[in-house]
C-alpha cells in the first residue's frame, strides 16, 4: 500500500473512519507514516494528533478503541479509508458519529452480529439462542409464521402493527439465515447480480 505522506508539508494524510457494518462516517483524523505503521500493527486505530503533537491511539483513554477491519487508500494515494468495528462511541461527546449523525441505517448489520454473538457464545437467557437451539425447522416455522402474520396486518390500515410484523418477520430472517450459515451479505451479492 503506497501513501504519499510527502504531499502535504507537515507530513499527515486526512483519515476517514467508517462504521465496517453501517458504513456510517464515524470521524475524521490524520496520520503521519508512523500512526500507519503503527495502526497496522496494532489492528487499532492510532492518528497523529495536532493539538497533542504526539501518535495518538483513539481510545486509549477512554477504551473505545477502534479495531480495524479494513484499509484503503484513494486514488491519488493522499487519502486512507479505515473501516473499523467501534468499541463504544466513537466522538468524544459520546455520540456514535463526530458528525452527530444518528443512523438506523445498516443496522441490520448489527443487529445479525447481534444475532450471531448471542448464539456463539450459548447466551442460555436469549430468545435468539433458545429458538436457534430448536433446531432450523422451528426458526423456519418461525419465519413462515411471522410472514403471515405481515399479510394479514398489510391488508388493514394500521401501519404500525405492519411494520411491527415487518420487523418481527426481518428479525426472524435473520435468525435463519444464520442457521443456514449465510448472511445477508450473501443475499445482497444474489440481489446485485440480479441488477
Amino acid at each position: 500500500m503506497k501513501i504519499d505522506f510527502n504531499k502535504s508539508k507537515d507530513g499527515l494524510v486526512p483519515v476517514i473512519i467508517q462504521n465496517n457494518c453501517t458504513l456510517q462516517v464515524l470521524m475524521l483524523g490524520y496520520m503521519n507514516k508512523e500512526a500507519f505503521l503503527k495502526t497496522q500493527q496494532e489492528g487499532k486505530v492510532t492518528f497523529f494528533s495536532r493539538s497533542k503533537n504526539r501518535l495518538w491511539t483513539k481510545g486509549e483513554e477512554s477504551g473505545n478503541f477502534l479495531l480495524v477491519n479494513d484499509i484503503k487508500v484513494d486514488c491519488d494515494n493522499d487519502t486512507i479509508l479505515i473501516k473499523t468495528t467501534p468499541k463504544g462511541p466513537t466522538c468524544h461527546k459520546g455520540t456514535t458519529s463526530c458528525f452527530a449523525e444518528e443512523t438506523t441505517k445498516g443496522f441490520l448489520y448489527e443487529l445479525e452480529n447481534i444475532i450471531s454473538n448471542r448464539i456463539d457464545t450459548n447466551d442460555e437467557d436469549s430468545y435468539t439462542n433458545k429458538l436457534f437451539k430448536r433446531g432450523i425447522n422451528k426458526v423456519a416455522q418461525k419465519v413462515g409464521e411471522e410472514a403471515v402474520e405481515l399479510v394479514i396486518e398489510a391488508k388493514d390500515n394500521n401501519d404500525e402493527l405492519f411494520i411491527n410484523e415487518a420487523a418481527d418477520l426481518m428479525y426472524h430472517y435473520l435468525v435463519l439465515l444464520k442457521a443456514k450459515n449465510l448472511s445477508i451479505s450473501d443475499v445482497e451479492s444474489i440481489l446485485k447480480s440480479r441488477n
